[in-house]
């Protein structure tokens, strides 16, 4: 496999992975603006747009678009967060040319008309009432609401009622015009794919948009301030997630806290799934994350659990957090290690995955990080260092909380977070260190 990248006079950059042995390819344009970049006004329209784009252009209709790609066995799709959208396809390696125009079109010639749009609006509020209905996945929307409280980045990503229901035509335009410059939008192709074929029909497709300075303003520092979310529900259990403050992406202890999540709840070996569900039986559902942005991050913990059991539960999770940081063994960063590395390795086998991941580590990084970097960055992480960042992240920390359901009896969060309190000198992070 060759990784190739080229950056067109106008500021576009390409990016193709050839992999000899597949039939299929995937592509995508990748723009480096997301939720956390709009406006006050603007909330949720990086993911209305996302949905407009797919409603028509002056070439081809909405339902146009979904035939052609589907019939030639293609996949077209779209996705938005935080920091990024992406607008992607998979087909077959004779249908690349294809899939080059249609993501062209529904680009830089997307109709927004007002009908459309009207629909489409619908289509998201039923969204939105579908998010507010499944708590398991609106905790996290309040939790990272708490933990960046205040701030755009701790905004849901599909806006309110009233803020998608007063979008018009022009605030897409107006929107996409301050955003989706050649200079923030990455092309990453992987699969059956030739680098130079792929930059020839990109550069036909997209070279004539002209090379402008972005016209966005710079976006807010994200300012970790911590809080909590408690929301009553008659429900048959209670959703809740505790975290701190994380590391952002590529930066210093970026692989360590990936590493230290897949050990506290990255599978059914890990410290909390052992002691939480296996040992007490306190829990269906328990797992660790580290979620990260460009310029920070939030490591948390969700469990799901009875009525009954929260009161002890809590507690006991916030004491697998206080032993992490007194100490970690080399048998748990082995495997941890080696987890994080066949996972990435296998995403690998996917063009899609691949896609996809050469284009954050393009923007977030600068540079695509060879398998090669990447293995000797996890291979110079250490139990020390784990139990250091441990410490540094939970210890006499500022919590975020939110919880959903029949959660009563779940503790004060200063009570929760009293065996925290050891002080974070005990475990001082080196002055350098890898991972």
């Amino acid at each position: 496999m060759s990784v190739e990248i080229t950056r067109l006079s106008n500021g576009l950059t390409i990016a193709t992975e050839t992999m000899p042995t597949l039939e299929s390819a995937a592509l995508g344009v990748w723009v480096k603006a997301g939720a956390r970049d709009e406006s006050p006004s603007e909330h949720g329209i990086a993911h209305l747009l996302e949905h407009m784009a797919f409603k028509g252009t002056t070439q081809r209709s909405a339902r146009r678009i979904a035939e052609e790609i589907e019939d030639v066995g293609g996949e077209l799709n779209a996705s938005t967060s935080v920091e990024t959208t992406a607008y992607y396809a998979r087909v077959m390696k004779d249908d690349v040319p294809l899939a080059i125009d249609i993501l062209s079109d529904i680009l830089l010639d997307s109709r927004f008309e007002a009908e459309e749009l009207e629909r489409e609006q619908q289509v998201v509020l039923q969204e939105l009432g579908a998010a507010e209905d499944t708590p398991d996945d609106i905790v996290f929307d309040h939790f990272q609401e708490s933990a960046f409280a205040g701030q755009v980045i701790g905004r849901p990503i599909l806006g309110t009622r009233e803020s998608v229901r007063s979008f018009t035509p022009a605030d897409l335009r107006t929107y996409l015009d301050r955003h989706y410059s050649p200079g923030e939008m990455i092309v990453s192709a992987a699969g059956a794919v030739s680098h130079q074929d792929i930059v020839d029909r990109v550069t036909a497709a997209f070279g004539d948009i002209a090379k402008r300075p972005a016209s966005a303003s710079p976006r807010e520092t994200a300012r970790y301030s911590g809080g909590e979310f408690r929301e009553q529900r008659d429900l048959a259990d209670a959703q809740m997630v505790l975290g701190f403050e994380g590391r952002p992406y590529y930066k210093r202890d970026f692989y360590s806290a990936q590493i230290l999540s897949i050990i506290l709840g990255g599978g059914m070996s890990s410290r909390l799934f052992q002691e939480v569900r296996e040992t007490r039986g306190l829990c269906y559902a328990i797992s660790a994350f580290h979620w990260s942005f460009s310029d920070s991050g939030i490591f948390g913990v969700h469990a799901a659990t009875g009525e009954e059991e929260l009161a002890e539960l809590a507690p006991v999770i916030v004491q697998e957090l206080v032993k992490a940081a007194e100490g970690i063994t080399e048998k748990e960063v082995v495997r941890a290690r080696a987890q994080m590395r066949s996972s990435l390795l296998m995403s690998q086998e996917s063009p899609a995955s691949r896609a996809g991941q050469m284009a954050r580590q393009l923007m977030f990084n600068g540079a695509i990080i060879s398998n090669g970097e990447l293995l000797d960055r996890l291979g110079a992480i250490t139990a020390p260092r784990l139990a250091d960042l441990a410490g540094a992240m939970f210890l006499d920390a500022v919590p975020t909380l939110a919880a959903i359901g029949p959660v009563t009896h779940l503790p004060a969060l200063s009570d929760l977070m009293g065996a925290t309190r050891s002080g974070r000198a005990a475990h001082p992070l080196p002055a350098a260190a890898n991972g």
